[in-house]
């Protein structure tokens, strides 16, 4: 299951980066938001021993970008 999500994150984050290449910068948001979880989905697939601080301050780093990129979609259809 965790490697079936690791795959659909990194198809979120291509079709993101895509999106952003085509005009619509703010999709890099999403892009580094889903990357986040890839990056925390494989260091538990393999066990990484990474500190709980600092998978909880990525998580707080993807949370902001994700604001971000949703803030600017907002922005984009007002």
């Amino acid at each position: 299951m965790l490697v079936a999500a690791i795959i659909v994150e990194c198809a979120v984050a291509v079709v993101a980066i895509l999106g952003a290449l085509q005009g619509r910068p703010h999709l890099y948001g999403f892009a580094f938001t889903f990357a986040i979880y890839v990056l925390y989905d494989v260091a538990r697939l393999l066990d990484w021993n990474v500190g709980e601080g600092v998978l909880s301050l990525l998580f707080l780093l993807a949370s902001v970008s994700a604001l971000i990129a949703v803030w600017g979609l907002y922005k984009e259809r007002a």
